[in-house]
Order: structure tokens, then sequence, then C-alpha cells
């Protein structure tokens, strides 16, 4: 790993509320024994990224108290029940200054991408202009890598649900697809029958 890839900042948007599971922040939900935000911080810094940016919304309060998210830097978003794209310009803002080149962004409801997925993504950074995204069977999906170029632009798109869907679209012809379908499975925990995932 490059010094610069060692400098890439993991962003992890763990501020859903469930709605469709009755309510349950998606952060607390258990998986192997732990919440599923401090899993998915693990995969992270095990894929190689050393600062983790963890965007909280929905029972803030209790994650921190229950939690264990040593080192990681925990961002408030206030705003996270009008959607995940305002999680990803929390997450963005708080990046800035820091020296990140980039952020690899990863969703906290998706346990079945673990650590070879997220760092075959890493391994495919360039410079602060790479976009690069896991593809499953060639179908674009998470963790996305958004160089610091593009930040700002991805910021000003970023509304409702929809992430920094928007800005990769526009930009579809710049982006590094990473096949992962062999280590990964992309499934998201939005269902009470999605639970069946959890371990």
């Amino acid at each position: 790993m490059t010094d610069n890839q060692h400098r890439i900042a993991g962003l992890l948007l763990a501020a859903g509320g469930g709605r469709r599971l009755g309510g349950r922040p998606k952060a607390l939900l258990e998986h192997r024994g732990r919440p599923l935000v401090e899993h998915a911080a693990g995969v992270l810094r095990a894929a190689g990224c050393e600062r983790v940016h963890v965007v909280l919304g929905a029972g803030a309060d209790v994650v921190r108290e229950r939690v264990r998210l040593a080192g990681c830097v925990l961002v408030e978003n206030p705003g996270w029940e009008a959607g995940m794209g305002t999680s990803l310009r929390a997450g963005l803002d708080s990046l800035a200054g820091t020296g990140a080149p980039a952020a690899l962004v990863s969703l906290v409801d998706q346990p079945g991408i673990g650590p070879e997925a997220v760092a075959r993504v890493l391994a495919a950074y360039r410079d602060e202009r790479s976009l690069v995204s896991a593809a499953y069977d060639g179908v674009r999906g998470h963790p996305v890598l958004l160089g610091a170029a593009h930040w700002a632009g991805i910021a000003a798109t970023a509304t409702g649900d929809r992430g920094a869907r928007a800005y990769l679209r526009e930009n579809a012809g710049a982006i590094t697809l990473v096949e992962c379908g062999d280590v990964a499975r992309p499934y998201d925990i939005d269902t009470e029958a999605d639970l069946a995932h959890l371990e």
C-alpha cells in the first residue's frame, strides 16, 4: 500500500433509523455478537483505513454509550431523517482539512461486504481525482472511493437518499469498477426479512 493509500479515510454512514425495521437504529443491530456499526468500522480498519469517520444519526447517544469505536471520529448528523445525502455531506465536511486524499464510503447495513472487497477498492486509488466503485457481476455497488477533488461536487448534489448517485451517474465514464462479486455479497439490511442475514 502506498503512502497516499494509507491516508485514505474510511467513511462509514451509520445514521439510518431503520424505518422498515420498526424504528430500530441500524447501527445497533447485532451481528456476530456486537453492534453492526462496530463490525462495519472494523471491516474498514482491517482493509487498511487507519482513519475512520463514523456518521451517526438515529440513536446516536445510545451508540456512543454502548459501542466501542475507539480511534474513530464520531460525526453527528442532526439532519439524518432527510436521508443518506445529509450523512454523506456531514462525513465529507468532517474530512475537510484532514489531508485525506480520498474517502472510502461504506454503509453500515451491508455486513456481507468484508475487508477483501474494501481492500480491492482501496488498491484501485490513483490520485485525488480517483472515482472507484465495487461492482457485483458488473453492477456498481458499495463501497465507493471518492477522491478529494470530487467532494465539493458530490456535496452539492447529495440529496435525499441518493447520496453520491447523481454525481456518479454524471461522471460514469471516470469510474473505475472493481469486481467484488467473488468475495462479497452486497445485500442491505432494510426489512425484517433481511435480519436473517445477521449472525
